[in-house]
């Protein structure tokens, strides 16, 4: 008999960003796919592979050819966190879309607690409520700095840090310009939902240490490009008429 976990649930897709993630793809990969079971829902697991160089690669190849549910898309070189995402938004086939990195930094229960907004929401947003509170040096100055400018350029934004969940069917739907390497690609999706009038919704979640590695995210190469793309991604919105979000 269905548990309430498992009452009416779309399908879901999850992609998994790996960029030389060796140690911790794998065990990824398994707790999702069993969560995504514990759920009962219809899913498909697309492992996003960019470029690693480190195993990776074999490692998604391997779970791929094994296991039930599970494809993988490489990226022949390493392209960046923008394309890994642009890829995450399209590779699905299922009615809900979400993107996990690697590392296992967010908990798999995610999946159910956002995939329970949609009997409304167009996109749910994640939060961190300690994300501010907890960072600092540097980390800390420019999370603040890009809040800023985003309130200048935009209006108000909503609540957004890690993983959001959205309608695969509405992506095709709305322009993507943003083509750097950063994350901005994520900022302009959550934009267009909104001129579009989706419901956007937040969710607050959790973050958990890194099973391995370090940020590949928080580096002067990504933060540079995501700086050029902000003001790119004003200009086409400024030409296609966008009304900046309120609330």
């Amino acid at each position: 008999m269905p548990t309430a976990d498992q009452t009416a649930l779309p399908s879901i897709c999850v992609a998994i960003m790996a960029y030389n993630e060796a140690p911790s793809l794998e065990r990824v990969v398994t707790e999702i796919r069993e969560e995504l079971i514990r759920l009962g829902v219809d899913y498909e697991v697309v492992i996003v592979n960019d470029g690693s160089t480190d195993g990776s690669r074999e490692i998604a190849d391997r779970l791929a050819q094994d296991v039930a549910g599970v494809r993988v898309v490489h990226h022949p070189v390493n392209l960046g966190l923008g394309a890994v995402y642009r890829e995450a938004f399209t590779c699905g086939t299922k009615e809900l879309s979400t993107a996990f990195p690697a590392d296992g930094q967010f908990d798999p229960v995610i999946i159910g607690q956002f995939a329970r907004r949609f009997d409304k929401a167009d996109m749910v947003l994640g939060y961190i409520p300690e994300f501010r509170k907890n960072r600092s040096g540097p980390a800390r100055l420019f999370s603040w700095a890009e809040r800023c400018l985003y309130k200048i350029l935009f209006g108000s934004f909503p609540d957004f840090q890690g993983i959001m969940m959205f309608r695969r069917a509405l992506v095709d739907t709305v322009p993507l310009t943003s083509k750097g390497r950063g994350w901005m690609i994520q900022m302009e999706l959550i934009l267009r939902f909104l001129k579009k009038g989706c419901l956007v919704v937040s969710e607050p979640t959790g973050i958990r240490a890194r099973m391995s590695g370090a940020s590949k995210v928080m580096n002067l190469k990504s933060i540079l490009s995501n700086l050029r793309q902000i003001f790119v991604l004003r200009w086409y919105l400024w030409q296609t008429n966008a009304p900046t979000p309120q609330g």
